[in-house]
């Protein structure tokens, strides 16, 4: 027979104690409370807590205390909430809790089945603290409300500082929040996150980070700030965060997890533009005392100075006057360090003063130097800023092609083109900043040289193009190979060669950001790959694999070889030292590299090149521009145009010029010559430089014995 299923007995009703209000001198400390270690700690926050709420946050858990016979005497004890009663009874001695007060407690049941202890113990054991972002989110609820932040720092016993930090934290991205509360990120690594408050640019650094072994919290402070300029960088200490501010420029908000950073410029074009503008008018001041040129850089490469002769300057005497005040200063420096020798520290005001001594003593020791005005119409300056933002000029600086040259009779004089002069003779300054000129908005009607940078760019592009045109002839590369070889082998003029046998690759020192872009770079590039992809790893396997090539993949491939040995740069000629190209050389280099256009019938605007506001046209003055749309479209357009600001001028002529074939004169090729006009014993190799390198005044035709440097201008 089978039996009955037991029935399963429900659980006991959990039923809580009750609370009621007790008052304050009926309640004891009880002697089971188990906090008894530094039990003292916290109780001035606490009290001024419940002192500022004028009320608890949490009540007492207090048990009845017995008499002999377990009967209720009416007094209690609490084992529970040992600091809230510590507290209340500073209020108490303090006056301000009546010492019969009512406090909410919460009075444990008579047949209750844990100890005081076990309360005590409970409590303390099993509170979790709370999680930081609760109280960034609480703390900016708070404010939100109505709260100052020096109310909540106030409130909590901590600084202004520390709860404007958490206030940042509380602003990144929720995302972010969500990944930091599942651990997934450290306090570090959000606190970098505050140093941008664009909530897409926070997730856009995250998402590239989050599977990275790299997420330090540098780094990725450093990738939302990439777009920026550190308030500590030298351009913003030299223009002044004041002077952004009142040009419109916009900060980051300040981050405030490192006490030395100072925050983030969000407007880089326009910071640049202000130290353009407060560098060109230092320059111009510095240009007015009558020196050559003067070279404005932000940052002048190592070695700028390299090659030029320093010039020293003298300096005035002092007048009776400065003596005397130098003497007076010195007088009170010695006095008072004397009087203060014994002080570990020494007092605000007399540093200060100690300071401000030190610096008019040091203003009478760098005194400027005065220099011989014969001097300065041959030298120059350069002109810089240092780390700490600070204006640097250092005078006194001649280039070798400045030099003064001897004459038969001892006497000298200087070697100046046309182009150079300075005062006494009314010839301006040649001002450059970062190696560009920096050009007024009204220029002279005189179409001048082309800048020499400017020629070194574009001659890269014919290099590169040329170097595709050889790279897809291989009868003329073989030509032009087997042309080097035999003035090599016949000991023919070699000097300035448009091609190097070694097949060195041509480094382009001075090239435009849309060179790599070009097409011509780019089929040069695919040309390669294609090539390096069939080529054997192995030497011994190369020279099979070459000896077994059919003869037009040899020539193809040898064509490609000799290209990269092409060179057709414009590089300034340095008469004064063995080292780089000559004139002579120059001249045969163009010259055989015109030779190679003309035979593989290189144009550029067919190979791709168009006229830029970056390449050509915002690099050139204002007549070059009109110069350029005249010859490509006629007077009539260049009269449209001719009213128009330099910036806004060459954008127009971009437009105008997208499609014509027009090329600037370094792109285009040279005129040809007649054969009887070519200088005898020369080998038919030197030839005159095109105008756009000569310096206007006709040096490039000037007579053989005149020594000139053809160079393009500064």
């Amino acid at each position: 027979m089978a039996r009955a299923a037991k029935k399963k007995r429900a659980p006991a009703i959990i039923i809580f104690s009750r609370a009621r209000d007790i008052p304050f001198n009926r309640i004891r400390l009880s002697a089971n409370n188990v906090r008894e270690t530094n039990a003292e700690d916290g109780l001035d926050e606490l009290t001024h807590d419940i002192e500022r709420r004028e009320d608890l946050v949490q009540g007492l858990n207090v048990r009845a205390i017995l008499d002999d016979d377990e009967n209720e005497t009416g007094d209690f004890e609490t084992p529970a909430g040992g600091r809230r009663y510590r507290a209340i009874a500073r209020l108490v001695e303090a006056g301000r809790f009546p010492a019969d007060g009512l406090v909410p407690c919460v009075v444990k049941k008579a047949d209750a089945k844990t100890s005081a202890i076990d309360d005590s113990l409970a409590e303390n054991t099993f509170r979790l603290a709370l999680h930081p972002l609760d109280q960034f989110q609480a703390f900016k609820r708070m404010v939100d409300g109505g709260m100052s932040t020096g109310e909540v720092a106030s409130a909590y016993f901590t600084s202004q500082r520390y709860v404007d930090q958490r206030l940042a934290l509380a602003k990144v991205s929720p995302k972010l929040h969500e990944v930091y509360a599942q651990e997934g990120m450290t306090l570090a690594m959000l606190e970098a996150f505050t140093a941008h408050p664009d909530h897409a640019r926070q997730e856009q650094v995250w998402d590239a980070l989050k599977q990275s072994h790299y997420r330090e919290p540098w780094r990725i402070r450093n990738m939302l700030t990439e777009t920026t300029v550190a308030a500590s960088d030298k351009r913003a200490l030299f223009v002044g965060i004041d002077a952004y501010m009142a040009a419109g420029g916009q900060l980051l908000p300040r981050y405030l997890f490192d006490d030395d950073e100072d925050g983030w410029l969000k407007d880089v074009s326009l910071l640049d533009r202000l130290v353009a503008e407060k560098l060109k008018a230092a320059a111009d001041e510095v240009a007015a005392e009558g020196w050559k040129w003067v070279a404005v850089d932000l940052e002048l490469p190592y070695g700028h100075d390299h090659g030029l002769r320093a010039i020293t300057g003298t300096f005035a005497e002092l007048t009776k006057k400065e003596q005397r005040q130098r003497e007076k200063l010195r007088d009170e420096q010695e006095r008072l360090e004397a009087e203060y020798a014994s002080y570990d520290e020494l007092p605000d005001e007399i540093d200060q003063r100690l300071g401000e001594i030190e610096k008019q003593l040091d203003a009478f020791e760098r005194r400027p130097a005065v220099y011989d005005p014969a001097d300065i119409a041959i030298a120059g300056v350069f002109v810089t800023v240092d780390e700490d933002g600070a204006f640097v000029v250092d005078r006194g600086w001649v280039r070798p092609e400045d030099e003064r040259a001897e004459t038969a009779d001892g006497a000298s004089h200087d070697c100046d083109d046309a182009d150079g002069a300075v005062a006494p003779d009314g010839k301006r300054t040649v001002i450059t900043i970062g190696g560009q000129p920096a050009e007024p908005e009204e220029e002279e009607e005189t179409i001048k040289p082309l800048p020499e940078r400017l020629v070194a760019e574009l001659t890269a592009h014919r290099t590169v193009a040329l170097s595709d045109a050889v790279g897809s002839h291989p009868h003329i590369a073989m030509t032009a190979l087997l042309h080097k070889l035999v003035r090599d082998t016949f000991k023919r003029s070699t000097s300035g060669s448009a091609v190097q046998v070694s097949v060195r690759e041509v480094y382009f020192r001075e090239q435009g950001i849309d060179l790599k872009d070009s097409p011509y770079a780019k089929s040069i590039g695919e040309r390669h790959a294609g090539w390096k992809a069939d080529l054997p790893a192995d030497d011994d396997a190369l020279w099979d694999w070459l000896d077994r090539l059919d003869d037009a993949s040899r020539m193809a491939l040898l064509a490609h070889c000799v290209s990269f040995g092409i060179n057709a740069l414009y590089e300034r000629p340095n008469p004064m030292s063995a080292t780089g190209t000559s004139e002579h050389g120059l001249r045969t280099r163009m010259a055989e590299a015109d030779r190679l256009a003309r035979i593989t019938g290189l144009d550029m605007a067919d190979a791709g090149f168009r006229p830029t506001v970056a390449n050509y046209l915002g690099r050139v003055t204002k007549p070059r521009i009109l110069e350029a749309v005249h010859e490509a479209l006629g007077e009539e357009k260049a009269r449209l145009i001719e009213h128009l600001k330099k910036d806004d001028m060459a954008r127009e002529a971009e437009r105008l010029l997208v499609d014509t074939g027009w090329l600037p004169e370094p792109l285009r090729l040279l005129a040809e010559e007649p054969a009887a006009e070519t200088s005898a014993g020369q080998n038919g190799d030197d030839v005159a430089l095109p105008e756009f390198l000569a310096d206007g005044d006709g040096a490039a035709t000037a007579a053989p014995d005149a020594p000139t440097t053809l160079v393009a201008a500064e």
